[in-house]
């Protein structure tokens, strides 16, 4: 049995542009799909892995996502004026969020399969990782047509290069974020840095993924969860 959860941070802050006229009026992740919004197929599998503490950072077309997230119990981490990006919006967060590893997430995409923040949570070592990337094998993830992100070698360390996709949820360790001296940032300066000291870790999710980040993947989305709206 878990004894304890991990902080999780959404991250909803950026502006769709992927997905066209669907977000001119409303953030990508009150996009709907099979019935609900994106963040909420997210917050259920929050919900059901029972974290704690749950924040979600906002910057494009705040207002009416803060309005869906009030009742939630979610903290939102506001960027103004300008947008961070996942890694200065993961610091700017962290005094909500905590000093210990965070569970981060992405509200893009839609799953089928065992709970993938549950997944990460059972093979997480701190002793030895700094970051465990959850990953999809290529078969599995719907909707994405990139050559892949990570190589995972024995033992579970990862490595750039064309394989496994990264999925937008990982569980890390948030100390070197003190050492970037950029506001706006990506992930992939604190991932490099792991990387460099042979910390960063991935591992591959069993299920089935769908990339929501373009209109298309919307249908593909709910014929992989099975769904028709009657």
């Amino acid at each position: 049995m878990r004894n304890q959860t991990h902080p999780v941070m959404l991250f909803a802050a950026g502006f769709g542009t992927r997905m066209g006229a669907l977000t001119a009026h409303q953030p990508k992740p009150l996009v709907r799909v099979a019935g609900k919004p994106l963040i909420d197929h997210a917050l259920d599998l929050v919900r059901d892995y029972g974290a704690d503490r749950v924040v979600a950072n906002l910057h494009y077309l705040p207002e009416p996502l803060a309005a869906h997230l009030a009742d939630t119990g979610v903290t939102l981490s506001h960027e103004v004026p300008d947008i961070l990006e996942t890694g200065g919006g993961l610091r700017h967060a962290l005094p909500v969020l905590g000093a210990g590893p965070v569970i981060t997430m992405n509200t893009d995409a839609v799953w089928s399969g065992p709970n993938p923040l549950d997944h990460l949570a059972a093979l997480w070592s701190p002793e030895k990782m700094d970051a465990l990337l959850l990953c999809i094998a290529k078969p599995q993830a719907i909707g994405h047509a990139g050559v892949g992100d990570f190589i995972i070698k024995d033992g579970m360390r990862a490595k750039r290069g064309p394989g496994a996709i990264y999925s937008g949820v990982q569980i890390i360790k948030t100390d070197l974020l003190r050492d970037i001296p950029e506001a706006s940032f990506s992930l992939n300066l604190l991932w490099d840095k792991m990387l460099a000291i042979d910390r960063l870790f991935a591992t591959a999710y069993p299920g089935t993924w769908c990339d929501v980040g373009r209109p298309e993947g919307i249908k593909l989305a709910e014929d992989m969860l099975g769904w028709a709206d009657v």
